[in-house]
């Protein structure tokens, strides 16, 4: 797939909600030293807002990306929310991976789930009834990042499997401390990368990509996605597959059934496996 489409990154809409304390303030690009050498598109989007929360993932703030993400404030606990989206093609079953483009600041050049980002403290992002916030802030960054259409991937149509709470430092500046959601998707989807945001893309079915793991330096791969290859992906990727299905629950799946007659996976059937339990993998 290639990777040469420019996408414009979008800015969401929206305001801190007021029951959330907004606090820090962001520094020029130009007078930063944690941003010298690094692009400015990447720098602009550390001014995004996410969500500070607690250890029980309970939002109590909100506070700028760089602000969580700069490794003196991790090591003082400061812990925000966050989603891995896994996407699967319906017909193959393959999984949608993608590498970090050089210009990001926190873990360049490694291979990672299809899209790994932050809920913004934004209305509607915010909103945590049956992970909808979380949810939104997949959609909009799925296009963001993949230039996936928003109704390509419906937001009852990803299936939210459990969170884990991990730290993990990038370099000796950055780093990550989340509770990340875990969201499953299958849905036929144009992928048309942006390269300020993703270098490479691959399809790759179970074996292809423990293959890959490998192969390839585990320095290669994100912390949080070999976390969730390590405890739960295989697992609930054999079961997707053995719950092939002619009859699937999600409508874009459907559609794929309907389209090649033929059995397709479907997230929806991973229902049944849904754990809200906060999994600490520190």
């Amino acid at each position: 797939m290639s990777s040469t489409a420019t996408q414009t990154a979008t800015q969401p809409q929206g305001e801190v909600v007021g029951s959330l304390q907004a606090t820090g303030t962001s520094s020029s690009n130009g007078a930063d030293e944690a941003f010298a050498g690094h692009d400015e598109e990447q720098i602009r989007l550390m001014e995004e807002r996410c969500i500070v929360v607690d250890n029980d993932d309970k939002a109590i703030r909100d506070g700028s990306k760089k602000e969580c993400h700069l490794m003196t404030n991790i090591q003082k606990g400061l812990l925000h929310r966050a989603f891995s989206v896994f996407l699967f093609d319906p017909i193959t079953g393959k999984l949608l991976l993608q590498k970090r483009a050089a210009e990001k600041i926190t873990f360049p050049n490694m291979w990672t789930n299809t899209c790994c980002s932050h809920p913004l403290a934004i209305k509607g992002e915010l909103e945590e009834a049956q992970q909808i916030g979380v949810r939104r802030a997949a959609q909009r960054k799925l296009d963001h990042e993949l230039g996936i259409a928003p109704e390509q991937v419906p937001l009852d149509e990803f299936q939210f499997l459990t969170r884990i709470h991990y730290l993990a430092p990038s370099d000796g500046l950055w780093g990550e401390h989340e509770v990340d959601y875990i969201l499953f998707i299958t849905a036929p989807v144009t992928v048309k990368p942006n390269p300020n945001e993703i270098g490479e893309v691959k399809w790759v079915d179970a074996q292809e990509l423990k293959a890959l793991m490998n192969e390839l330096d585990p320095a290669s791969f994100t912390p949080w996605f070999k976390l969730i290859a390590s405890k739960f992906l295989f697992p609930w990727w054999n079961t997707l597959i053995e719950r092939k299905t002619s009859k699937p629950k999600s409508e874009t799946a459907a559609q794929s059934a309907a389209q090649h007659g033929t059995a397709v996976v479907d997230a929806k059937s991973l229902a049944d496996l849904q754990d809200d339990t906060l999994h600490r993998m520190l």
